[in-house]
């Protein structure tokens, strides 16, 4: 899954908001470099990020759906907001990246009218405020029961399981303690059967491990993205995607598959 960000306030430095030719481009570059579907974001979701109205929201993702909904490759919205999950959607974007997991109201029925996919994340607290003092008994277990909990939720409101991804929310919420246990016991969010998106590129945890800011963080993020798939990971989300798939590519072939 390739990034492109169309905030002005991206945490790794990477925002093209009201660029959506150069977005549009960036995301047809990933499409060439072996992305297999892209995750077009326009509200920024760092730590400590105000919200943008559904307007704003809005002006920035409708010109690069349009411009990249004929790139041959699935379109996901990364977005909090029903009203520009249903835009979204008929616009035709593929999927929908929520990081509250359709806690919004009226995010079930904005899904549900579709066929899109829907990736479930999990966030203790909100952008806002999430890394103020995030506190777990155990990590692996509540981030995997709530997102029990909310697939059971979106079954009961018409979402097939087969439409659901899930994602622990690497860094949102989170110490790094809790990062590392999260990848560490990654399989135990796969034994629900459903597939294992990791967003790790970039993240903070990367920073306090090797001492990099975000601009060289990318051999860490590729090993944290191989550690991710071996765990069960079905899909990365990433912004170096020509190197995180040569690096895949590698994985694959030495194991055999």
């Amino acid at each position: 899954m390739g990034i492109v960000n169309l905030t002005d306030d991206s945490f790794s430095g990477d925002g093209l908001r009201g660029q959506a030719l150069k977005a549009i481009a960036h995301g047809l570059r990933m499409a060439e470099e072996g992305a297999d579907l892209l995750d077009l974001g326009a509200e920024s979701s760092r730590p400590g990020a105000e919200p943008v109205s559904e307007q704003q929201e809005m002006d920035r993702l409708l010109p690069v759906i349009e411009g990249l909904r004929e790139c041959g490759i699935p379109l996901s919205v990364d977005t909090v907001k029903p009203g520009i999950m249903s835009v979204a959607l008929s616009a035709g974007a593929d999927m929908i990246n929520d990081i509250f997991a359709l806690q919004a109201p009226g995010a079930f029925e904005a899904v549900a009218a579709s066929n899109a996919a829907v990736c479930l994340m999990h966030m203790q607290g909100e952008p806002r405020t999430m890394q103020s003092d995030p506190r777990y008994g155990d990590v692996v277990t509540e981030v995997a029961s709530f997102l029990d909990s909310r697939v059971a939720a979106c079954m009961a409101a018409g979402i097939d399981k087969n439409r659901i991804v899930i994602d622990p929310g690497f860094g949102f919420g989170k110490t790094l303690a809790h990062n590392l246990a999260l990848l560490r016991h990654l399989d135990r969010l796969v034994r629900s059967g459903l597939p294992v998106l990791a967003g790790l590129s970039r993240k903070s945890m990367f920073g306090l491990i090797t001492g990099h800011p975000i601009g060289d963080r990318m051999p860490a993020s590729i090993a944290a993205a191989l550690l991710a798939v071996q765990r069960g990971a079905a899909m990365v989300r990433v912004h170096d995607v020509a190197a995180t798939r040569d690096a895949l590519l590698v994985m694959k072939a030495i194991e055999g598959n």
